[in-house]
């Protein structure tokens, strides 16, 4: 299950990421490298302004909402306690030894 919600949100943010590149910014952007110029012929050019921001907001609310619902409902609980990659090492072997009380040496008197 968890897989599954894992794979669609990485389909998501693909697409999320194609159609945010594909739209066309005041200065062309990078809508040329990826077909994004001749898109407009197929819908119109104020169309396809419409149909892309509606695309990029759809999937964006999807992104979210997905996360979302991963972190809380499908990802595993933490009723196991693994211990960290650190905590399970052994000490090394060239440990220094335990720290010696601080002793003050006695003044000589006067």
């Amino acid at each position: 299950m968890y897989t599954f919600f894992l794979v669609v949100e990485i389909v998501v943010s693909i697409l999320l990421t194609i159609v945010v590149l594909m739209q066309a910014s005041k200065g062309g952007g990078l809508a040329g490298s990826f077909g994004g110029a001749n898109i407009g012929t197929v819908f119109g050019v104020r169309r396809t302004s419409d149909f892309l921001s509606k695309t990029t907001t759809i999937l964006a609310t999807l992104f979210i909402v997905l996360a979302l619902f991963i972190n809380l409902v499908v990802l595993p609980k933490g009723d196991r306690v693994t211990p960290s990659v650190i905590q399970s090492q052994a000490p090394p072997s060239g440990a220094l030894p335990p720290a010696q009380p601080l002793t003050v040496p006695p003044q000589p008197q006067q």
